[in-house]
């Protein structure tokens, strides 16, 4: 079992307890995507799935909170920045510009990739990279097509 997953579980009592409905929600419905995602995959949870649904919440969260101020709706963008701010201290710290740079340029010359029409195969290389899991491929997909510009 993860340890992440535990110290979530952990949280969501403590909501409970403390009757704070807005955290518990949002705890619940992270600790919900993380078991459907762990039954879809077939396999248990641990700390690398854990990581990968959480970030997918937070993104399609940012996401949200993007088309939420396109509405004028500020009290959801408030809510959504609250929850994002809750998950995202489950999550490691992502990697640092020096690091991740140094992993493009790796990905780039382990693959040859010459021109932006062979982007796929760098990020390709990136998402088989032991940090792969603290990666943040918006950020990475910038950059490396910056690099075979």
């Amino acid at each position: 079992m993860s340890a992440v997953y535990d110290r979530l579980r952990a949280d969501v009592v403590t909501a409970m307890k403390a009757r704070d409905t807005n955290t518990l929600l949002a705890l619940r419905t992270a600790d919900a995507a993380i078991q459907r995602a762990a039954m879809d995959q077939g396999k248990p949870v641990d700390d690398n799935l854990v990581t990968v649904t959480l970030r997918k919440a937070v993104k399609n969260l940012t996401d949200a909170r993007a088309e939420f101020e396109k509405g004028g709706r500020t009290d959801l963008v408030a809510a959504n920045d609250t929850e994002i701010a809750l998950l995202e201290k489950y999550l490691p710290a992502g990697l640092d510009a020096a690091r991740l740079d140094a992993l493009i340029t790796a990905a780039i010359a382990a693959t040859g990739a010459q021109s932006r029409k062979e982007m796929g195969k760098v990020i390709g290389a990136l998402k088989q990279v032991p940090e792969a899991a603290l990666i943040d491929f918006g950020q990475a997909s910038k950059l490396v097509q910056a690099k075979l510009a």
